[in-house]
């Protein structure tokens, strides 16, 4: 049995909107507040203390009105993030956990209990906990046990909901190959056998285009709703360029994963290609950023 998540388009109408939007500020609220808690404690106690969704409620009431699963993931992602940090040996402040910002896309997560997330017969609407009968499209279906739902929305104010569910997967049968991959400049990756992968510079070819878009939208008053659709016009751009990259790379990993029994990389981090100036958009690609 293995865990795969499955990501769909929801289309949420005016009254379940205000509901995710409060469960994301909710979250957001307790995950940012508990943490700014921690953080004083740990630098007087230099220990760990665990602060729950429920030490909040008496003080701040409009936590109630939201799923109590998804302030109790919230505590858990926020746990977690937190003793990484203690872990380390260097715990100079750029390590610490971050806090949540409310410009960034939003989500939340709730979990599978008693059968509090259920699904039409005709797959066209999902019911969560407080939120029935959304709206949802679902391009594929899956065999198997809903364990969670993570509910998002981008920053060009499109809704996504992400269903973990546990199924049985076939194993594949073995493949008697092996492949060497080398990361180019010109090219995105050359294989040991010479094939070149086209690095096809998504974010490069709309430069222009989103340079121009930006413009306008800085010379916009802040505030206004002109300034509003133009900032979702250039979220949108940027989602775009997002979505072209993923697609491209989704489908060229699990091609070579497929075709290939043992892949072998070079010892390279990728990451320090970023404060290279000459080499940085070309590694963009490689770290999801491009």
């Amino acid at each position: 049995m293995k865990r795969i998540a499955y990501k769909y388009r929801i289309y949420p109408n005016t009254e379940q909107k205000i509901f995710f939007a409060k469960c994301f500020g909710c979250v957001r609220f307790f995950y940012n507040k508990s943490l700014f808690d921690m953080n004083e404690i740990y630098k007087t106690t230099d220990k760990f203390k665990n602060i729950t969704p429920a030490s909040y409620k008496e003080d701040y009431p409009f936590l109630k009105e939201v799923d109590s699963l998804a302030l109790s993931n919230a505590q858990l992602n926020r746990n977690i993030a937190f003793k990484d940090f203690m872990k380390q040996n260097d715990k100079s402040s750029k390590d610490k956990p971050n806090f949540k910002s409310k410009r960034n896309d939003q989500s939340y997560t709730t979990n599978m209990v008693n059968g509090n997330i259920k699904i039409s017969s005709n797959n066209r609407y999902i019911s969560i906990p407080k939120c029935p009968r959304i709206r949802i499209k679902m391009h594929r279906t899956f065999k198997g046990t809903i364990k969670s739902i993570t509910v998002s929305r981008t920053t060009d104010n499109k809704y996504y909901m992400s269903l973990l569910v546990e199924e049985e997967i076939k194993t594949m049968e073995p493949i008697d190959k092996m492949i060497g991959l080398d990361l180019g400049l010109k090219d995105l990756i050359v294989d040991s056998n010479g094939h070149k992968y086209k690095n096809h510079k998504y974010l490069t070819k709309s430069q222009k285009k989103l340079a121009k878009e930006q413009r306008k939208l800085s010379k916009m008053v802040k505030g206004s709703n002109n300034r509003n659709k133009q900032r979702i016009k250039v979220a949108k751009l940027h989602k775009h360029i997002q979505n072209q990259r993923n697609d491209y790379l989704h489908k060229l990993s699990k091609s070579i994963i497929d075709e290939n029994q043992i892949i072998c990389i070079e010892d390279l981090k990728v990451i320090d290609m970023e404060h290279n100036n000459k080499l940085a958009k070309t590694y963009l690609m490689l770290l999801g950023l491009d």
